[in-house]
């Protein structure tokens, strides 16, 4: 038997050359590691916790359900929805930092819609980066990553990255209102045009 040399590539970059027999078990070994090492960036899979860059979805609902602040915005599986105060026009002007902590709601196609939201007022529009991101009345819709369970809305009237961020009526427009344990859903009081 010869001596056969077998450069192996660890995940951090290290080279690391195996001869024989034992190279060749290295080879099957090391092609198993690199495979569970660069499975991660089919952008596929969203956590619940919105703590990744975008939320991508193939025919996701938009809804507007009632909530203590009144009626607003929700993809079907309860995640609220807000809008950037900084943003003009369908134009986002939220990308790294600012998208990590308030991941752009995106899309291939127009979601769906129920609860009495508009499917007339939605639109996609193309990000920085190339993906298409869901706008509502041409507010481009955020989710926010300190919602970590359906029906929160821990990022309302929140101040980061330069603007304040509010959750978005049924009729496209910024909720001011504040949550309260008491929901009066009178529609009036905390609704506001943006």
């Amino acid at each position: 038997m010869h001596n056969t040399n077998f450069p192996l590539e660890r995940c951090d970059g290290m080279t690391k050359t195996r001869t024989g027999l034992g190279g060749l078990l290295a080879v099957g070994v090391v092609a198993l590691v690199v495979a569970g090492c660069g499975g991660g960036s089919s952008g596929s899979s969203s956590s619940s916790s919105g703590s990744s860059g975008s939320h991508t979805a193939t025919s996701s609902t938009l809804t507007a359900k009632s909530t203590s602040l009144g009626t607003i915005l929700m993809t079907g599986s309860g995640r609220t929805l807000y809008l950037f105060g900084k943003d003009t026009g369908p134009k986002s002007m939220c990308s790294g930092a600012c998208a990590a902590n308030w991941p752009p709601f995106t899309a291939t196609k127009k979601p769906t819609v129920s609860g009495g939201a508009s499917s007339a007022d939605i639109s996609l529009i193309r990000r920085s980066d190339g993906k298409m991101q869901v706008a509502y009345n041409g507010h481009p819709l955020y989710f926010y990553s300190g919602d970590s369970s359906s029906g929160q809305t821990n990022g309302q009237g929140l101040s980061a990255f330069g603007a304040q961020w509010w959750t978005v009526s049924r009729g496209g427009l910024k909720v001011v209102a504040k949550p309260s344990s008491s929901s009066s859903n009178s529609g009036s009081g905390g609704i506001g045009g943006y």
